[in-house]
């Protein structure tokens, strides 16, 4: 077999098989193929597209690439969120889940770009460990129902190659490569039924409607197709989900609805929705509504609160003590009386990296305390002064972040009616197609 050959099939519009897949990714993993013949093979896949089996194919090369998780006879649920700012809902998703008694097996990642990642959320948590070997990470889910765990470097190798390189050469936004890298690694993390939380609009990775549907029915095939059941949920990013956006803030939100004392009722509303989801893949012959039920009422009585602090201390955290605050902060009013027609989900989350709470560079520290909570939400009715969000930094907040931060919210005089939170779920159609 010869990478040329391959390069050239694609390149044609040809299908690849299964094995021409694994020779691709066998040799990203062990170098054997060099890097400009990689990158060459994934402007083809760019330009040509795959094949719903082609693409099957690739995520399971790729999740074979390295550790697999197997948790044995243990039936687990896992989800994932193509990314948002103040999306906080694994925080609140998983503790839900696993208080209804379906187990969660979560492998979880660090923020990118504008989007935060819910690992340097729990690492706010004063001593909490997100660095789980496998054998804790399996144990843990048995025994109390829920990990929530980074990704080690041993697990999906060959996505790592993959994606460094299409992060330089412009094919990062392809459809085939973008659910088969999500995919392989939550097969890879050995969850049997997964939920995805695809995001569209204006602050999420796939702004357009109808290509965060692309991405969803992808995903939902690959599923089927190598025999875990998926299931995607469409929910708008075009507004902030939370009030919080920051790693502590969106703790101590998550915290909040948790508990009962407050939070965004859109994030709520919205990580009960995939809670739902994930219910009724573990106990298939439950009605959406009774699904719906189990899950408020664990939220509703506390159940998920204690989950979650049962969690927070296997993992060595520690929330009786306080989480990482900023010294300054910086407050924008409404210029005027009236309407907030729109906050600009994107303009916000590239702000919250500037005032620490993300990564310019991978290696980029974090300031936990850093980011913003929102006073207001779209749809709300201000008046002149009134507070509209709170930026907080460990240093001056800039003239130039201040004039962002106070264009990030516009103020209409009639009312706007938000986007739908919730456009559609997308299940396969057939019983899945083992592989």
């Amino acid at each position: 077999m010869k990478m040329y050959d391959i390069i050239k099939k694609k390149r044609d519009g040809e299908e690849l098989s299964a094995a021409e897949m694994a020779y691709v990714v066998e040799g990203a993993v062990t170098g054997s193929i060099a890097d400009y013949q990689l990158t060459a093979l994934l402007m083809a896949i760019f330009f040509q597209g795959m094949g719903e089996r082609e693409t099957a194919d690739l995520t399971a090369a790729l999740a074979a690439s390295g550790t697999q998780i197997v948790l044995d006879s243990l039936k687990a649920v896992d989800k994932h969120s193509t990314g948002g700012v103040g999306d906080t809902t694994t925080l609140i998703v998983a503790p839900v889940v696993a208080a209804c008694g379906v187990p969660v097996a979560k492998m979880t990642g660090r923020g990118l770009g504008h989007t935060g990642g819910t690992v340097d959320k729990l690492e706010s948590i004063p001593g909490f460990s997100s660095a789980l070997p496998p054998e804790q990470f399996r144990a843990q889910v048995a025994k109390l129902g829920l990990a929530l765990a980074s990704a080690s470097a041993e697990l999906v190798p060959a996505d790592k190659v993959l994606y460094a390189l299409r992060d330089v050469t412009a094919t990062v936004e392809s459809v085939p490569l973008i659910a088969s890298s999500i995919m392989s690694k939550k097969i890879a993390a050995g969850a049997t039924h997964i939920v995805l939380d695809v995001k569209y609009g204006r602050g999420a990775f796939m702004q357009e409607q109808h290509a965060a549907e692309l991405l969803a029915t992808t995903m939902v095939d690959i599923g089927q197709r190598v025999g875990r059941p998926t299931t995607a949920i469409l929910t708008s990013m075009d507004a902030p989900l939370g009030n919080a956006i920051g790693n502590a803030l969106e703790i101590k939100e998550a915290l909040a609805i948790l508990s009962g004392s407050g939070g965004s009722p859109d994030l709520r509303a919205v990580s009960l929705a995939i809670a739902r989801e994930m219910v009724l893949h573990y106990y298939p012959h439950f009605s959406p509504d009774a699904a719906q039920h189990m899950a408020e009422h664990a939220l509703s009585s506390g159940a998920a609160m204690q989950k979650f602090a049962a969690v927070v201390a296997a993992q060595g955290g520690d929330l009786t003590r306080p989480l990482p605050t900023a010294s300054l902060s910086y407050t924008v009013t409404a210029p005027r009386g009236g309407y907030v027609a729109a906050i600009d989900p994107l303009a916000l989350g590239s702000i919250a990296v500037d005032l620490g709470a993300g990564r310019h560079k991978k290696d980029d520290p974090i300031d936990y305390g850093a980011g913003m909570v929102l006073h207001a939400r779209v749809g709300t009715r201000v008046a002149f002064g009134q507070p509209l969000l709170t930026a907080y930094a460990s240093g001056v907040v800039s003239t130039e972040t201040q004039a962002a931060l106070n264009s990030a919210v516009r103020i209409a005089d009639s009312l706007v009616t938000p986007t739908p939170l919730i456009l559609k779920t997308v299940a396969a159609t057939a019983p899945p197609d083992v592989h």
